[in-house]
């Protein structure tokens, strides 16, 4: 596998920044970083509104797309390892999927650990994502049509939610999702610095996420690669993506496999040149832009 020229580019802008290790940093301070590189995903498309409403006691973000009447729904779930990121972060990528795809789509603002340590962001996403099944009617949305996605921890989430909710989902959109927090697959190990995220980086986000629970990091309840095929089987179908550089590759892969032994239909896409995190930097690496447009793509599909 080669690097991709924009990827390494990206990466050298933030070795000259001169941006301490994540795993050095305190919560907040990576916080902040993570929010100075919001720009780098571009303006997102246009689309009809763009609001802020609370569902069953948590934040979120409803983005509705231009010219459809009652839009099936993506209820997505943000990246940044449960510690970091947020729903305003990631509106973007939010309405470029919208408007690909011509779903609303409500961004959860789940709660972040160490304040609030598993299971309190699933907990957020689950009950979001059941008052839309329930009541998106009653603002509007075809709630007979409802996906879930997510990227990296936000794909651990969609994955987690998928599994609850069996088939009253219709999809689940996995980007370089987090399906294993034991951190054993070889790619964490082959990717373990120089690309972004690195294993110290996600030992740092999973002590966070897990510190003082007494959950174990291989337990069903946080690590979707755990399930039994038979709760898989009853799952929505399935999109995964994966990043060739990216220290979580090989468990995305994996889950993929998964889900289609169980009889799940489950494409999997990989991107050999690619980091983590490229799907939210497309201003910066283009093919972010071609990754979103699969996603919404194989979401449309779904929709049908």
């Amino acid at each position: 596998m080669t690097l991709d020229s924009s990827a390494a580019s990206y990466l050298q802008m933030l070795v000259e920044a001169g941006r301490p290790p994540l795993h050095e940093s305190l919560p907040v301070d990576a916080r902040a970083g993570y929010d100075a590189t919001v720009p780098f995903a571009g303006e997102g498309a246009d689309v009809e509104s763009v609001s802020e409403l609370t569902i069953d006691g948590v934040p979120c973000h409803l983005i509705r797309p231009k010219n459809v009447a009652k839009p099936p729904v993506l209820v997505w779930f943000h990246g940044g390892g449960w510690v970091i990121g947020s729903s305003a972060a990631s509106l973007a990528v939010c309405q470029d999927l919208a408007a690909s795809a011509g779903c609303a789509v409500i961004s959860v603002d789940y709660r972040l650990a160490p304040e609030h340590p598993a299971p309190a962001a699933l907990m957020d996403c689950a009950a979001v994502t059941k008052w839309v099944l329930e009541h998106g009617r009653e603002i509007g949305l075809d709630h007979s049509r409802v996906a879930v996605g997510g990227d990296s921890a936000g794909g651990n989430l969609a994955a987690l939610v998928a599994l609850e909710l069996g088939e009253a989902l219709c999809h689940q959109a996995l980007v370089y999702p987090v399906v294993d927090l034991t951190l054993s697959h070889p790619s964490i190990d082959e990717n373990a610095e120089g690309y972004l995220l690195t294993k110290a980086g996600m030992q740092w986000f999973v002590g966070h996420y897990l510190g003082g629970t007494g959950i174990s990091a291989g337990d069903e309840s946080v690590s979707p690669l755990a399930a039994a095929p038979e709760r898989m089987r009853k799952t929505a179908s399935a999109s995964v993506l994966i990043a060739g550089f990216d220290p979580l590759r090989d468990e995305g892969a994996a889950y993929a496999s998964a889900l289609a032994k169980a009889g799940v239909s489950c494409e999997l896409r990989s991107f050999p040149g690619q980091i983590h995190a490229f799907f939210t930097l497309r201003e910066l690496i283009p093919e972010g832009g071609d990754a979103i447009e699969w996603v919404a793509q194989r979401l449309s599909s779904a929709f049908g």
